[in-house]
């Protein structure tokens, strides 16, 4: 019982360690590499990474992995700013992962 009480407990601060959220992107600086989003009231600016992964999901839920251009081409859209909501992943301060609603070409 005191082990499996202690691997919950372990658990949950590795859950503590990494974030995912839903945001919404405020302003994108393609030089520095840095996205500033709104999470909830609060403003937030993440760094870009080159570990950073990129996604584009379906409209069926499927992820396809899609480059830093193609990324930073929605990102840097003027329309997109304060409209754009996507998912993502935070460690450090920087961007693990970020999930973007994909469109067909």
């Amino acid at each position: 019982m005191r082990k499996l009480l202690l691997s919950l407990i372990c658990m949950c601060a590795a859950t503590g360690l990494v974030i995912a959220a839903e945001v919404t992107l405020v302003k994108f600086n393609k030089d520095k590499k840095e996205v500033t989003v709104k999470d909830g009231a609060a403003e937030k600016t993440y760094k870009i990474t080159d570990k950073t992964k990129f996604l584009g999901v379906d409209k069926d839920g499927t992820a396809k992995e899609i480059s830093y251009d193609d990324a930073a081409k929605g990102l840097s859209n003027p329309k997109a700013e304060g409209r754009l909501k996507f998912d993502v992943t935070v460690k450090d301060g920087e961007i693990t992962e970020a999930k973007v609603k994909a469109r067909k070409k």
